[in-house]
């Protein structure tokens, strides 16, 4: 089974092509693949695997993605500018403007080609960003949002896993579920220990993305991201967008009602270019996507992965 190695500012993943080998989606066991392919020690070592299948209804094509756990995701904003260039660069479409089906929607790419004719920017209508309910009985709301946000207080001794104190945290949903947390400095944020409890959190029923954001002196944002399913990552594409989304709607960025707002998010592994006019409007995010290489997995891993169906 082939592979190929890429990235989007750092978020990689190991793409695998089954455009060619559609039958072959029905035969593996994408989720074992995944848990042991994505090690960095005895895998090949990424974030999840990411397969570029044929269209299931009215995309160009179809994207699926499992997280490094193991777990199927809905969207992921680095994947799919980087599916964008994998069918460019491999000569499967000559079109600039594609769609692609996704556990989240259909998701709109436009690709923009560079000197060298690759496909090395994508621009990505990333749809309408969403207010996300939680339990009432896990959080309580303390603020009201402009389109239907809230910012929510979680923690307190009921919760379980339990957090120290409360946190304060607004929920976007970008198709997939996030948590924004602003904080005075992201390099403070001890992450490894409370990211794992938040992505649990019981507000969450199948777990969240966690976005730790600091405001930065010209209205730009610096993020640092706990994936679910993956840990901390160099980048989330859904994440930049949603820690966007909640900047522009609690006001810690000036953002006035129907108007365009151009806002640079600053992850560990580089800026992301997010557009959004405000609540009830697609939102654009643009940024690059490089293929590193490819290769092949063993037939001897393929069977210590136990992920050939029976």
């Amino acid at each position: 089974m082939e592979f190929t190695k890429m990235h989007g500012l750092g978020n990689d993943y190991i793409f695998i092509n089954l455009l060619d080998n559609p039958d072959q989606e029905e035969q593996i066991d994408w989720q074992a693949l995944s848990r042991l392919a994505s090690n960095r020690y005895t895998g090949v070592g990424s974030d999840g695997i990411i397969l570029i299948c044929r269209p299931a209804a009215d995309g160009h094509f179809r994207m699926r993605i499992f997280n490094a756990d193991g777990s199927e995701g809905e969207m992921c904003g680095n994947g799919i500018r980087c599916v964008g260039r994998f069918v460019y660069d491999h000569g499967y479409t000559r079109e600039r403007d594609l769609t692609v089906e996704t556990r989240a929607g259909l998701r709109r790419l436009h690709l923009l080609i560079d000197e060298r004719g690759h496909a090395s920017q994508v621009i990505v209508d990333m749809g309408k960003p969403a207010p996300m309910a939680v339990p009432p009985e896990s959080a309580v709301p303390l603020r009201g949002l402009p389109g239907g946000f809230y910012v929510y207080a979680l923690g307190g001794p009921q919760s379980e896993p339990s957090l120290d104190g409360e946190v304060a945290g607004i929920p976007v949903s970008m198709g997939n579920p996030h948590l924004v947390i602003f904080v005075p400095a992201t390099q403070n944020v001890p992450l490894a220990s409370i990211g794992p409890v938040l992505e649990h959190h019981p507000a969450f029923p199948n777990r969240t993305n966690v976005e730790f954001v600091e405001v930065l002196p010209d209205q730009q944002l610096r993020v640092r991201v706990w994936e679910r399913g993956s840990g901390e990552t160099q980048a989330c594409g859904t994440g930049a967008c949603a820690s966007a989304v909640a900047a522009m709607v609690s006001g810690w960025i000036d953002a006035p009602a129907g108007i365009e707002k151009n806002v640079t998010v600053y992850l560990p592994g580089g800026p992301l270019k997010i557009r959004w006019r405000g609540p009830g409007e697609t939102l654009f995010m643009e940024g690059p996507a490089e293929e590193v290489y490819s290769g092949r997995f063993s037939s001897s891993f393929l069977a210590r992965a136990k992920c050939y169906r029976d």
